[in-house]
């Protein structure tokens, strides 16, 4: 049996397949159609062609997707939803998206504070106003809103209240109504959990739409005995079902499949990964074969949240930035770039606009399109833009790093033809075979994860014990997720105390992956 991997990008669609011994057989790139689904049924067609594999052979499909990230940061597609928060009196001085732009704060046909919530310590704030709850219902179902956002204070702690309001909401507006339970999507902070729990809410019309979309591509191209999976942020894989109820989890996949496929090309656990797109370059961190997790707060379209993100960095370079000569003879390369009109634009190609491209031809880093048509470019000039490029990239592994030690670099993305061979702070520069398409490759590897966190107080439960709580709660999810039980292992755990809370009170985090069904 095959693995197929897809991920769309902005110019390309790559599609990978990958055999039971994780070995790639093939891999391709296609251009992203306006629709995506004619870019994926066109990936997917050209990767089984060239690799002459039946499609009935192929038992798991995985798609990373950008989709519901465009959607917020586009205003589009987004459903209107009502906002519960359950946290009067404590919480009433700042209202759901109170910092929101007025373009999305649209989304919402109603909001309300209700009564009740917890203290940090479990201990209820306040009794649940179930009677407001139910108005509230009401109200939403008389409007034909069919999503709702539900959010309570310090509900990571405790979400009792979350969950019998959710039962509420069923009864009120029927089963067919999509909820949103904040404890089960972001971390500690209520503004910022509610936030990420209203996006995910909004997003349930565009989760639809592309699982529904993927799922029958694949019987289109008669890919009918597969799995089907989407990825997500923290570079793990989650079923249809999970991404339809939590699609919010799929924004940032595509860096996180890059890491993942990096690592994997590599073997290895711990580097710097540098994936270079035609217009951007993302860095990201592999930490014990993952990406590294963001430990601040994550603005997406404007909207600050703190659910589960890598933590990236994205520059303005790429295989299609533009280089200009100034006035005083220095050299600039990017941010901006001709894009998916490399190969109409580029001087390689034919065009008339100088690229990061045309100056890794012109400095015989890389045989592509035709070097004659770049041999006018001063030694000079592609020397400077090469000092700039590779200035880019050294600053940005920099900020990357914890210490001043040299770390591994491994170059992925067909943009990385672009970058040079020597780049300060790495110890070693890697290039591995099939790095054009390791986004790809990461969702068709990937395995699924589950994350547990909460406050604990030590004083109340011996330390060990908790932990050992803790461990089974994320092994519970990974295997809600999608993971055979007995592949699952913790990969991530924090332990950190907090000070200003009485007691012995820490913050727990752990999390757990293993392999697909």
């Amino acid at each position: 049996m095959y693995k197929l991997g897809i991920d769309v990008g902005g110019t390309n669609t790559d599609a990978v397949l990958v055999d039971e011994t994780r070995a790639v057989v093939a891999d391709i790139k296609y251009p992203t159609s306006v629709d995506i689904y004619d870019g994926i049924l066109g990936a997917m067609r050209t990767v089984l062609e060239v690799s002459g594999v039946d499609p009935k052979q192929i038992g798991q499909a995985m798609l990373g997707t950008t989709q519901c990230t465009n959607a917020i940061v586009e205003r589009k597609n987004l459903a209107p939803i009502g906002i519960l928060r359950i946290g009067a009196p404590a919480t009433t001085g700042i209202r759901p998206m109170v910092d929101w732009a007025a373009d999305i704060q649209k989304v919402a046909v109603g909001s309300t504070i209700i009564g009740g919530g917890f203290e940090y310590d479990g201990r209820e704030l306040a009794p649940l106003d179930t009677a407001a709850a139910k108005a509230f219902f009401e109200e939403m179902k008389a409007k034909g809103v069919q999503s709702i956002a539900i959010s309570c204070v310090f509900s990571t702690v405790r979400n009792d209240h979350e969950l019998e309001a959710a039962k509420l909401c069923r009864a009120v507006m029927g089963e067919a109504v999509h909820i949103s339970i904040s404890s089960e999507i972001g971390s500690m902070g209520l503004i910022e959990r509610e936030n990420a729990t209203i996006l995910n809410a909004a997003l349930w019309k565009v989760a639809e739409r592309f699982t529904e979309g993927f799922a029958k591509s694949l019987r289109d191209e008669g890919i009918t005995n597969a799995d089907v999976y989407l990825s997500q942020n923290d570079g793990t894989l989650m079923t249809m079902e999970h991404a339809r109820r939590y699609p919010i989890l799929t924004v940032a996949c595509g860096p996180t499949n890059s890491i993942r496929g990096a690592s994997y090309l590599s073997s290895l656990k711990n580097a710097v990964v540098v994936d270079v797109g035609g217009t951007t370059t993302d860095l990201g961190v592999i930490q014990n074969g993952f990406p590294r997790e963001s430990s601040v707060a994550v603005t997406i379209g404007g909207v600050r949240t703190n659910f589960r993100m890598p933590d990236v960095i994205s520059i303005g370079l790429g295989g299609g930035s533009i280089v200009r000569v100034r006035d005083d003879g220095s050299v600039s390369v990017g941010p901006d770039s001709v894009g998916y009109e490399i190969t109409k634009k580029a001087l390689v190609f034919g065009g008339d606009v100088m690229t990061a491209t045309d100056i890794a031809v012109r400095l015989g880093m890389v045989e592509l399109g035709d070097k004659e048509k770049v041999a006018g470019i001063p030694q000079d000039v592609a020397e400077k833009a090469m000092d700039a490029i590779r200035a880019l990239v050294e600053d940005s592994v920099d900020a990357m790093k914890v210490s001043n030690t040299d770390v591994d670099l491994i170059l992925v993305g067909g943009g990385s033809i672009i970058l040079p061979e020597k780049i300060a702070g790495a110890a070693s520069v890697l290039k591995p075979e099939h790095f054009g398409c390791a986004n790809a490759i990461g969702s068709a590897i990937s395995k699924v994860s589950g994350t547990y966190e909460k406050l604990m107080n030590y004083d109340e439960l011996p330390r060990e014990q908790s932990l050992e709580n803790a461990r089974n709660e994320a092994i519970e999810l990974a295997v809600a997720a999608g993971a055979v039980r007995e592949t699952v292992e913790i990969i991530e755990m924090e332990d950190v105390p907090l000070a200003y809370y009485p007691g012995n009170t820490n913050r727990v985090k752990i999390k757990a992956a293993g392999d697909l069904r």
